[in-house]
């Protein structure tokens, strides 16, 4: 065998149905007297849940947080932090609002409890991404990793079926890319292997029973398998259009990954040959990229960059961001290959199989 570095990252993770309600002794475990609550304004009531949950422990309960991190939301955020007095956060939801928690954290260097809705997997991960004027620049440091992730299958019973389907994709994304990414090893390929089969298998399975607790937990551990492949090992090709297109265009984070993860592996598949066989156990299919772009549409998500509202004049700039500061990629980037690459996924035409 030859021989690879594999970096475990620090995490306690709590999973379960019902997992919620060992939140207060989480905080005490760690020690947390002001916790700040954190989440969107549409999942503001669950947000309100826990800051009841937490009692005399909850700081206030900030609802605002917007996909890409924006840096105003941050800096609110922030003000918002200091002047309750808060000594930590606690952020339940999916990309967005993790991303802010991440966010205070890189500022502040507070502890951080996590209650994922979604599979983004952005809780296992020391990475945070951010945008400001029209540009999402990314990061790795330690100072972001939440200190406990409690993993509550409830929280996504009811995770609406596109939210669901984008979601999954955008977990998928992670462990792909993690196969042949520039610090792909054999510990993280047996993760991504099973994580990319765990998810597709229970997305395909969620469609006829989306309340199905045990279908849900399949697809809450796939995305978990996924997100330490993102956290532990790399990205490339993909990774970087998704940022290039959701900080220049405003595009949704899990839409842009869904749409455009079958056509970045496509690019990538005559250069990762053992990648690509094992993509072929874990989606069962000859023709992983296709079996992706199946599995989506099945789903009912958007397959094309026009209909997020991206305009087709825009592939020339993506194009040109993409290539000022490229991500490590087993193939070379070449701007006439990528071209074809955006304008199928901006027109949503099928991989070839």
């Amino acid at each position: 065998m030859d021989g690879f570095t594999y970096t475990g990252l620090p995490a306690r993770v709590i999973f379960g149905s019902g997992t919620t309600g060992q939140l207060p002794a989480e905080a005490e475990r760690l020690g947390l007297t002001r916790a700040l609550v954190l989440t969107t304004p549409p999942q503001a009531a669950q947000g309100e849940a826990l800051t009841a949950l937490l009692a005399d422990k909850a700081a206030g309960l900030f609802a605002e947080a917007t996909m890409h991190t924006p840096v105003d939301v941050t800096q609110a955020a922030l003000r918002f932090y200091h002047d309750t007095g808060a000594d930590s956060v606690v952020s339940i939801g999916g990309g967005s609002t993790i991303g802010l928690g991440k966010a205070i954290a890189l500022q502040t260097d507070c502890p951080q409890i996590v209650l994922p809705t979604s599979y983004a997997g952005s809780e296992m991960t020391p990475i945070i991404g951010q945008t400001e004027a029209g540009r999402k620049t990314t990061q790795r440091t330690p100072k972001v990793l939440p200190e406990t992730v409690i993993y509550d299958v409830d929280h996504t019973l009811s995770l609406p079926a596109l939210m669901t389907v984008t979601s999954g994709m955008n977990a998928i994304a992670h462990a792909v890319e993690a196969l042949y990414a520039e610090e792909a090893n054999p510990v993280l390929s047996l993760m991504a292997e099973d994580g990319v089969a765990k998810m597709g298998a229970a997305l395909a399975a969620i469609r006829d029973a989306p309340e199905d607790v045990g279908v849900r937990s399949d697809a809450l551990y796939g995305a978990w398998l996924c997100a330490i492949c993102l956290g532990s090992g790399g990205v490339a090709l993909h990774h970087k259009l998704c940022h290039v297109l959701g900080g220049s265009f405003d595009l949704p984070h899990a839409e842009t990954h869904t749409i455009v993860l079958p056509h970045a592996l496509a690019y990538n598949a005559p250069a990762v040959p053992d990648a690509m066989s094992a993509l072929r156990r874990a989606t069962g299919s000859q023709s992983p990229a296709a079996a992706l772009y199946d599995l989506a549409m099945t789903g009912g998500a958007p397959m094309a960059l026009k209909n997020l509202g991206m305009p087709e004049d825009g592939i020339d700039r993506a194009i040109e961001i993409t290539l000022e500061n490229p991500y490590f990629n087993p193939r070379p980037l070449e701007a006439g290959a990528l071209r074809n690459l955006l304008q199928n996924a901006w027109s949503g035409q099928r991989p070839a199989a």
